[in-house]
């Protein structure tokens, strides 16, 4: 049952509207709906704040500011990750950047809501705030880890001597913009008393850290704050903590005794949430005339918010990428007073590749050689930087086969020597590398006495399958139809898991199915063998075949609902857990990583730079699929995301006042059906890590970004022979150079 393409079991419920989303569930009672008023000013103190006329405006229940709101526990920065610290908001006066929550309107309707929050009445002493990360660029200083603890400097051999005797040099700068998530469902949360207990229904990725991270703000006993997500609209990273709606709507309903609902509107979305740092990124590659490396480095300066850091690890993707003997990475901050900085899908790698892989083209370019063979030829025999072998490594493998299948000896060999017409015709590559995280988690499955069972656990599904390919391991690891097994997913009263991000969601959880399922098997074999009336009794469990809801052993066999009636007539149960990486010597004994390799082609308007990518491929190692179809949906996804970073996302700060001024859908530009060929694939090589988990699969979720929008980037500059290195690329800054190019 695994790796087989089964369509999603959760398909039906949503086509036909009925798989509830945070804002859409009505059980706890008819709510009332809250709304943000935020500050219009990024960086200063509330002097005056005037609530009068919104408290009486019609259907008002409560208007809560820095002046009545409840106190709340602190930030614990003791606490190792972000997401499972307290989140307190309307704490005072001060004001940290545009936006901010000042005050909470709760009404009968949220139109009502809304209007009222029209009325409060805000005035502020303004302060200088720091907002052009231009201006402040080079006012840094050293963050001790960057995310995911992985340290904030590398330095290995003699970077400067090998870069200063290498024969050929690339040393160039590029800058990525500040982008965000933007799920389909913005973040939304109704919140509802439960006597001393408080029910979250709330959008998030990690449900175990939404639960303790609403009882510290509240100061409650986690235990009675349960959190209920069985449906999440989109993530991308917007999600795996809680934001100020969450902890807004908990306190309003404990302060009214009523469920209320609080929604971020699409432009709050990109005050409240966080988003992908903006980054500067110093990029040398040092090589021999025949292409090989003898140093690298990649320096990368990046935005943090000064109240709450955020170090992504843009650097980081490059210790285990190419081999070189002289090797540096270093990662820097510069505070603004702008909302923090956090995850967005492929946090570091993304950003990082589009930088790294674009100064490889241009190593290629300078050395007058095939990108394709100039990767092949820096292949690492072991992890450079760590000096430990990799578990699972076909990055050669990914590059050959997608070469052969993109047609890539038809690359043009010079740049801006091709034209169809109007359109100047290009091809890019790039590599793909992603590490392959493992977090603590924990399933129960259950047996019931019909022989169906069912799968609980607080992992998410934030769209990418999980409800299908949980029934697929569940289902082949008890012998049982796919309908005959049910999931529950997402209530803090499960076991519980590090949810879905990071790449890690559908491994950790699978592998504690599996894990709980062998737990039962056992369990039942012992039942079976040990009892006269069974079929099974005395037999060699060593040869017991679970399949079709019945066991057999040899010639013998008996439905699993028997023995289940016979010894456990209310049902039996087992968990299985995954251990924490930093537990699992395989994760310091061997380098455990996804790749892949990127193919574009786009066309370039010769007269307006118009750019249209006219076809993709993406060709994948990520060790065993547990559903291809799901799979392919998630790698096409990143590799679309890919394009976007590098043609279109771009949100604009006004220095003036550090709001984004292009905070909508129509300002704020990602791909759409249009700007996307039909001709895009992801092809996935047949493949088994065993030292990443018993199950031999690793997280896809984000290898698909990594590196895609560098292979777009670098077939612009085949098409043109311009190299744009301040992303996205965009007609103003792709067209100046096109006149000398074509003549």
């Amino acid at each position: 049952m695994i790796g087989q393409a089964v369509n999603r079991v959760d398909g039906p419920l949503k086509a036909t509207g009925r798989a509830a989303y945070a804002y859409e569930h009505w059980e706890a009672g008819q709510p009332l709906y809250g709304f943000i008023v935020g500050a219009t000013i990024g960086k200063g103190r509330i002097t005056r704040i005037d609530t009068e006329e919104a408290r009486n405006a019609p259907g008002v229940h409560l208007v809560m500011t820095h002046l009545n709101a409840p106190a709340q526990g602190p930030r614990d920065e003791s606490i190792p990750f972000e997401y499972w610290r307290a989140q307190p908001v309307l704490t005072g006066p001060d004001i940290h950047f545009y936006g901010e929550p000042v005050a909470l309107v709760v009404a009968e309707t949220f139109e009502q809501a809304r209007d009222a929050g029209d009325l409060v009445e805000v005035e502020y002493r303004v302060g200088r705030g720091r907002f052009d990360f231009g201006e402040f660029e080079d006012d840094v200083y050293i963050p001790k880890t960057v995310n995911a603890g992985l340290p904030t400097d590398t330095a290995v051999g003699d970077f400067d001597a090998g870069f200063a005797g290498a024969e050929v040099k690339v040393d160039q700068q590029y800058t990525t913009p500040y982008e965000f998530s933007m799920p389909i469902e913005p973040n939304a949360c109704m919140a509802a008393p439960r006597g001393e207990d408080l029910v979250v229904y709330v959008s998030c990725q990690i449900t175990d850290a939404a639960r303790d991270s609403v009882a510290s703000t509240l100061m409650m006993d986690p235990e009675r704050v349960h959190i209920v997500t069985p449906f999440v609209g989109g993530g991308f990273g917007s999600k795996l903590g809680i934001h100020s709606e969450t902890i807004l709507a908990a306190l309003a309903a404990r302060a009214l005794g009523r469920p209320v609902k609080v929604t971020l509107t699409r432009q709050q979305v990109f005050q409240l949430v966080g988003m992908r740092p903006t980054s500067s990124q110093r990029v040398r590659l040092g090589a021999g005339r025949d292409g090989r490396l003898a140093a690298i480095a990649h320096d990368v300066t990046m935005h943090t918010n000064p109240d709450v850091e955020y170090a992504e690890q843009t650097a980081a993707t490059v210790r285990s990428l190419y081999a070189a003997p002289h090797r540096l990475t270093s990662h820097r901050l510069t505070a603004l007073d702008l909302p923090r900085g956090s995850d967005v899908r492929a946090p570091g790698e993304a950003p990082g590749m589009l930088s790294v892989e674009s100064a490889m083209d241009e190593l290629a370019d300078v050395l007058g050689m095939d990108p394709v063979e100039l990767r092949i030829r820096n292949e690492p025999t072991v992890d450079p930087e760590r000096n430990v072998p990799y578990s699972d490594r076909h990055l050669v493998e990914c590059l050959r086969e997608g070469a052969h299948r993109f047609g890539w000896e038809n690359r043009p060999a010079t740049p801006a020597s091709v034209r169809e017409g109007r359109w100047l015709v290009g091809y890019g590559v790039s590599a793909a590398i992603r590490g392959h995280f493992q977090g603590p988690t924990t399933v129960r499955v259950r047996l019931e006495p019909d022989g169906t069972a069912v799968i609980q656990t607080d992992m998410t599904d934030i769209g990418t399958g999980t409800y299908t390919i949980l029934t697929q391991v569940g289902a082949e690891g008890l012998g049982l139809p796919l309908e005959r097994v049910r999931i529950d997913l997402g209530r803090s009263d499960h076991p519980s898991s590090w949810g879905s991000g990071g790449s890690w969601g559908a491994t950790n959880s699978s592998t504690a199915v599996y894990r709980a399922c062998m737990a039962l098997r056992t369990k039942l074999l012992d039942a079976a063998r040990g009892d006269t009336r069974s079929p099974l009794h005395g037999r060699d469990p060593a040869d017991a075949v679970f399949s079709d809801g019945t066991v057999a052993i040899g010639d013998a066999s008996e439905a699993l609902s028997e023995i289940v009636a016979r010894h456990h007539p209310d049902g039996v149960e087992a968990e299985g857990q995954t251990r924490f990486m930093g537990d699992d010597p395989n994760y310091s004994d061997y380098s455990i990583n996804t790749y892949g390799a990127h193919f574009a082609e786009v066309g370039v308007d010769a007269d307006t730079a118009e750019i249209r990518l006219r076809r993709m491929l993406g060709v994948f190692s990520v060790g065993r699929l547990f559903n291809p179809k799901t799979a392919r949906s998630q790698l096409i996804g990143g590799m679309i995301w890919g394009v976007g970073a590098a043609l279109e996302e771009e949100a604009v700060v006004d220095p003036r006042s550090g709001a984004f001024v292009n905070r909508d859908f129509a300002g704020y530009l990602v791909p759409v059906h249009g700007d996307i060929p039909a001709d895009i694939e992801a092809v996935v090589l047949e493949g088994y890590d065993d030292k990443a988990n018993v199950l031999g699969a690793k997280g896809i979720g984000e290898v698909g970004i990594c590196g895609s929008g560098a292979a777009v980037a670098n077939a612009v500059f085949n098409a043109t022979g311009v190299r744009v290195r301040d992303f996205p690329i965009t007609l103003e800054k792709l067209l100046p150079g096109l006149p000398a190019m074509v003549g």
